[in-house]
This record gives structure tokens, C-alpha cells and sequence, in this order.
């Protein structure tokens, strides 16, 4: 509910401000300084207000924190600027800030290995800062971020009011700090890719505000390749690659090749697996009988089970059973994690092993990070997950269809031919597959002069490959080339 302009002044609330802190820091990569600034703290969105046709002013509607890092004596003409978010829906911008792209980084360990509470933070010296200045954005809800006073935060929590949200943060960064001729960039995860390849539609066609590129991690583009529903099949075949590569990593698969597996899985994925079912109960029984068994070979479960679920394995029921004889689940967001459940004869695990291994780690250090190191004060907790805005997400734009924002994507690089994309894949994913990736972006409706600005790096670990030590440092070193070939300078 918007304030009402005619309440006198001295019953309204007091007017939210920015509160940014800046404070000047350096980090040394290979004996060079690096000298830059930080800036933490909560900006305010405003809403135009017009009633009977006549001006009532800019109301708060949100405060929105972010974190940006600045290098300093750069031309603000020639440096390259990215906005980098996390998604969820309902997450904070604290996974890739403090595990991958930040100058400061989190000690958290890896599968098999996972560091002990209090945990570390260290400096990053694969940081992209040597190639970018860096603002990380807290979408309303998360973080430290929330709705204005009076306004309801339901507005925010949605595709569209997610979007123009953030555009609009975007937007008034780049206008505050004299960037609109940097070369500019997006950098998504997870839902945070859904959110970038539609962000980079809508700033063009909102604001005039045209990209260098974007940076898809984790990439889940058309959700119908993810959705496990009646009458969808297309999920199972797209998930198959990835079963196949956590069960090679969980030792089912022998001493054979990563790749060599992979590419049987692909092979069977793209041709005779959509064929079985689609055939449906046409399906003969000699045919049927092959594929259980191709199917049980490739993703390591019993040929028995795979009959039982009608050739068709939803994710979680793999995660829950593909370790199920030793006891042990094993992770959606990184299958090279296991865990345990109460109850070993769950057809669902109750917990993800490889969200909970490392959760502690980066709330820990976030925390640490923002009010000792960068002195930002704020007593609000910092929402890291917000599982409330997960749960009131709404997609009514797509009422009746599927999730997709493929066509804004290919809309954004028809008209910018400039356009790069960089997609990063880990084949231990179990929650964005790179094989859905790879096929929602085959079908990407833009010419083929365009498919060249698309590029792919691929790694051995999960949804946060930069969990993983030697992919967190080669991924570091493919984004810091991609900004520099994408920045046209």
C-alpha cells in the first residue's frame, strides 16, 4: 500500500536512505597491487506516483543491498562492469561473491574434505576484478534486501517484479557511477540465469542499455526440461547424462573414462531413449527389455528398479537410490556429495547433503565479511536462503505454459549482434543438467551467423563448480577471458 501524501508529516514514518559504506582495500596477484574500493549497503527504489492525473512525487517502494568493488585510477570509459546475482528464486548474491568472482573468498573444503566450523576467508586471487569492477545484487528478500515500508513484498517476488527490480538497480548504478560506455555484463547462476538472459532483453528494450555478454553458470533457460510432470517426458533423457557421470564418480562405472561414459549416455539420450517412450505401451517387449537394461547400465541403478518406475527416474528418487545399498544419499545441487538420511528406506532423501556441507561455510563468512571487514552495520539477519520468497514465487506470466525465457534471450541477441554468451556446465549437476542446457540453447531461434557468440566451458563437479578447487581456478581464468575478448576495447 502506497503512503498516503496528504498524512502530515510527523505521523509518516521516517523516509528510507541509501546507507552505503565505502571503505579502500588491496589484494596482491602475482606480486602486483592491486588497489580498490568497496562499497556495501542498501540502495532505495522509487515508484513514480500519479493520482487524478497529477504528480505526487517518487515514494520508496524497496531497498536493495549490494556489494560493488571498484578498482581504483580505472577509466571509467574502458573498464568492464558486472552484475553478478545468485537465483533460487529466494537467494542472496553470496555463492558467487565469496566462492568464485569476489576478491575475498570462503574456506569451505570440498566433497570428502569439508573445512570445521568457525571456517576461513581468504584473499581471491583469481578474482574477476583483475578484468571487471564487480557489484553483486541481493534480489527484495534476500540478503539485506526488503520491501519499503508499506509496500508488499509479494510485488518483488515474481518473474516480472524480480526483473524490472533488478534492471532497475542496474540502471541506477551505472547512471550514479558514470558506466554507461563500460563494457557491461551479467553474471547469473542457477535461476540467476533464467533472470540474466531476460534482463538482458529488457534492459535493451526499457533503458537503452545494451550488453557486452552474460555469463550463464548453472543454466536452466526453459524449465520444461526440468520439470518431472505428466506427460512431460522430455526430463528423463536430459537428466540421463548427468546420472550417468555421478555414477561413474561413485565408482559404478569401473576405471572406464569420464568422457567415454558421457558419450554413450548422449548417444542413447539423443535417439533410442525419447523413441522408447514415446512409444508408450507400443512398445514391444524385446525392446522394452534392451532399454531397462541400457538404461540401468548407464545410470548404475538395478535393472529391476528402472522396470519398476516405467523407464522413467526422477531426479530426487535417483539421488535417494542410487547409493541406497550403502546406505548414503547423494547431492541434487553436487552429486559428488553424500550424505544420510533418517530413514535408508526413503523414496525422497530429506536433505540435500551438498547444500547442507556447505552452507555453514559461506553464511559464516558472509557475515564476518560484511560487518568486520567491509563495516557495513545492520542488525537485520541476513537472508542467505529465503525459503518463505522461494515458496511465494509466482510465475503468472506463464500461466497455463511452461516457464521459458529462450525467446527473450534470442530477442536481446538479434538485436545486439554484439551479444556474447558464456555457459558454464558441471557435469555433476543434478539440478540444472548441462545436457538440458545444451539442448535448450540448440533450439535457441536466433540466425546461425548469431551461434557463434555462444560459448561453452565445461567441469568436472556441480551446480557451484567453483566448490571443486581445480574447476573453481580454470573457471576463473575461462570468465576472466571471456570479459576480455567480449569487451570490445
Amino acid at each position: 500500500m502506497d503512503a498516503d501524501p496528504q498524512t502530515p508529516a510527523e505521523t509518516r514514518p521516517a523516509e528510507p536512505t541509501d546507507d552505503l559504506v565505502s571503505t579502500s582495500h588491496s589484494i596482491t596477484i602475482k606480486r602486483r597491487k592491486l588497489n580498490y574500493t568497496a562499497t556495501a549497503g542498501r540502495i532505495v527504489l522509487r515508484r513514480e506516483v500519479i493520482t487524478d492525473g497529477r504528480f505526487d512525487g517518487h515514494l520508496p517502494k524497496a531497498e536493495v543491498f549490494l556489494t560493488a568493488y571498484t578498482v581504483d585510477g580505472a577509466d571509467p570509459t574502458t573498464r568492464p562492469v558486472t552484475f553478478a546475482f545468485n537465483g533460487g528464486p529466494g537467494s542472496s548474491s553470496v555463492w558467487l561473491h565469496l566462492g568464485l568472482l569476489g576478491p575475498r573468498r570462503v574456506v569451505s573444503g570440498d566433497a570428502g574434505e569439508l573445512a570445521p566450523p568457525p571456517y576461513g576467508i581468504v584473499d581471491n586471487a583469481e578474482t574477476l576484478l583483475r578484468h571487471s569492477d564487480l557489484v553483486f545484487i541481493d534480489p527484495v528478500a534476500t540478503g539485506y534486501s526488503r520491501a519499503a515500508h508499506g509496500e508488499k513484498p509479494g510485488e518483488f517476488l515474481g518473474f516480472q517484479g524480480d526483473l524490472e527490480s533488478v534492471g532497475e538497480v542496474i540502471r541506477l548504478w551505472t547512471t550514479r557511477n558514470g558506466r554507461w560506455l563500460s563494457p557491461k555484463f551479467l553474471a547469473g547462476e542457477s535461476y540467476g540465469t533464467t533472470r540474466a538472459s531476460a534482463l538482458a532483453n529488457h534492459l535493451q528494450t526499457r533503458y537503452g542499455l545494451y550488453l557486452n555478454g552474460i555469463m550463464l553458470i548453472s543454466a536452466v533457460l526453459d524449465f520444461a526440461t526440468l520439470n518431472f510432470t505428466d506427460g512431460n517426458d522430455l526430463p528423463y533423457p536430459l537428466f540421463l547424462p548427468t546420472y550417468a557421470a555421478i555414477a561413474h564418480y561413485h565408482g559404478l562405472h569401473g576405471d572406464r573414462p569420464l568422457r567415454e561414459v558421457l558419450d554413450e549416455a548422449e548417444e542413447f539420450a539423443a535417439a533410442d531413449y525419447p523413441l522408447a517412450l514415446s512409444r508408450g505401451s507400443r512398445l514391444s517387449t524385446e525392446d522394452r527389455e534392451r532399454t531397462v537394461a541400457r538404461i540401468a547400465e548407464l545410470t548404475g541403478l538395478s535393472a529391476d528398479y528402472v522396470d519398476r518406475v516405467d523407464l522413467r527416474i526422477e531426479h530426487v528418487r535417483f539421488y535417494t537410490e542410487l547409493l541406497r545399498h550403502r546406505r548414503l544419499v547423494v547431492g541434487r545441487l553436487d552429486g559428488r556429495f553424500t550424505g544420510w538420511t533418517a530413514d535408508s528406506g526413503l523414496e525422497h532423501m530429506d536433505d540435500d547433503p551438498s547444500s547442507s556441507a556447505i552452507m555453514g561455510a559461506y553464511t559464516a563468512a558472509l557475515n564476518h565479511y560484511l560487518h568486520a571487514e567491509l563495516d557495513y552495520p545492520n542488525d537485520l539477519p541476513y537472508e542467505v536462503l529465503s525459503s518463505s520468497a522461494h515458496q511465494a514465487w509466482s510465475y503468472k506470466e506463464f500461466e497455463n505454459s511452461p516457464v521459458t525465457v529462450t525467446d527473450r534471450l534470442a530477442a536481446a541477441m538479434r538485436a545486439n549482434p554484439h551479444l556474447r554468451v558464456h555457459v558454464a556446465y558441471g557435469y555433476h549437476d543434478g539440478a540444472t543438467p548441462y545436457y538440458a542446457a545444451e539442448h535448450t540453447l540448440a533450439h535457441l531461434r536466433i540466425p546461425d551467423e548469431l551461434r557463434a557468440n555462444i560459448e561453452g566451458a565445461y567441469y568436472e563437479a556441480g551446480h557451484m563448480m567453483y566448490v571443486h578447487e581445480p574447476s573453481r581456478i580454470r573457471q576463473a581464468a575461462d570468465l576472466g577471458a571471456f570479459v576480455e575478448s567480449a569487451s570490445h576495447r
